[in-house]
Formats: structure tokens, sequence, C-alpha cells
């Protein structure tokens, strides 16, 4: 499976300590693996570990999953696409109690429906975690385990470039490349997995390289790639896709900057 996707981790609250003696924290949830691949009907073990000292209640749910234009994870809780993949999954127990410094195990299980077509689909194991009974610190903490579950079939690979655009920041110019995935695969980009070339006349004035991104089946995502240079006017810009897995897609645009 290529898909990678960066797994959810939201900031722990909690009250600070006044003392000055270094202490084990309330709560210290883990979970590996992070991120879990399945094909078919499968299943996978998650390991909980709770390293603190404070006993938790640990809360286990599906919830739908996407990224958003520039990559940032986002949790669906609501409409068609949070239920399709998340309903696929089954977690148990739904619940447990994690006394500290304890570990334990979940199961994660995928039953795609029959009439699934090929491909992946992407979802969350998202854990919520709140304090027992009688619990002397009340800390809330809640992670979510990316989940691609591939339906086995024909898969497509589908990266289209739709455009490229000029945003000035200050000084600096900033070129955006828009990227639609129309393939029925995650596409996971390395770190410059999008190389862009600005050309005048014949001469190559610029070499810009992008970070690591991914990009779910039927999504749109915006690579930013900014340029310091000094040279204005019509240039030619042109870009190479490359995927981990698939072809790479190349495109010549002509731009003003």
């Amino acid at each position: 499976m290529s898909a990678r996707v960066a797994a959810l981790l939201f900031a722990v609250l909690a009250p600070a300590s006044a003392s000055a003696v270094p202490t084990l924290p309330a709560l210290a949830l883990t979970a590996s693996p992070a991120h879990v691949a399945l094909v078919g009907a499968a299943h996978q073990v998650i390991r909980l570990a709770n390293r603190g000292t404070e006993p938790v209640v640990v809360d286990a749910a599906p919830a739908g999953f996407t990224l958003g234009p520039h990559g940032a994870p986002r949790i669906l809780l609501r409409g068609a696409l949070a239920r399709r993949a998340a309903s696929w999954l089954r977690i148990r127990p739904a619940r447990l109690l994690l006394p500290g410094g304890a570990s334990a195990e979940l199961r994660l299980a995928s039953a795609p429906p029959r009439d699934a077509t090929p491909g992946d689909r992407a979802a969350l194991v998202l854990l919520t975690t709140r304090p027992s009974v009688g619990a002397a610190v009340a800390v809330r903490m809640r992670i979510g385990i990316t989940v691609v579950v591939r339906v086995p079939g024909r898969t497509r690979h589908a990266l289209v470039l739709r455009g490229l655009h000029v945003r000035r920041v200050g000084d600096i110019r900033v070129l955006r490349l828009v990227i639609a995935n129309a393939g029925n695969v995650v596409e996971s980009l390395r770190r410059g997995g999008v190389q862009l070339q600005l050309i005048a006349g014949k001469r190559v004035v610029a070499s810009l390289r992008s970070p690591a991104r991914e990009l779910l089946p039927h999504g749109t995502g915006v690579v930013d790639l900014p340029y310091r240079g000094g040279v204005r006017g019509y240039l030619t810009a042109r870009v190479s896709v490359t995927p981990r897995t698939g072809p790479a897609v190349n495109r010549t645009f002509r731009l003003r900057l």
C-alpha cells in the first residue's frame, strides 16, 4: 500500500505542575501503529499504552477522514463521505480502562461490502480519553490512527495538473500548483516529488521542489512553491510530478511573475 497518511495527534490539555521536581505526566497515551493499511476483509491489532500515572478510560470509534487542500488532516463526523469507509470498520473493545503504566490491545477489522468498487478508502480510528472515576486530574486527549482500506481489483493512477497560479506574499512570489487525484488509490509524493523549473528564453532561472504530500482518491490538493529570485516578466514553468507508484505527470505553463 502506498498510503502513508500522517496520523492526527491533538494537543493534551493538562494543568502545569507547581513543583520544580520532574514528575511523570498524569496521562501519556500512545498508540501503535499510527497508520494501518488493510486489504479487503482484514484484521489489525492496535497497541495502546498509558505511560502516565493516572488511570484513564479510552473510547475507540471509527470516524471519517480527509485531507485539506494543503494536506492538513480533517476529521469528518457527518455526511455520506464520513460514513462510507468508517462504516466498514469494527473496533473491539470500544471502551477500555487503562491504569497508569498499563497497556492493552484493540482489534480492528475491516469488512467492505460486496458491491464496493476497487480502490482505497480512508478513515480513522479515533481514540478519545476521559478520566476514570476518582482520577485526580481531568486530562483529555484525542489521537487519530489513519486507516486505508483497499478494495481489491483494478487500481487506477490518474494525477491531473489542473493549474498553476502566482501569488504575492510580500516580496516573495508563491507558485501555487493545483493537483487532482482522479484515480482510485492514494498517491504519495515524496519530498521533491513535485519539481518545477522556471525558464526565461532557453535559460533555467530557478528549480523548485515540494515537501512530501499525499492525495486521497478523488481529492484535490495545492502545492505552494516559493520563488525568491529576482527575474520578472513572462516565463515558462515546466512541471513534473513523480508519485511513489504510478507514472510521472508533466505539463508546461506560461505565467507572469
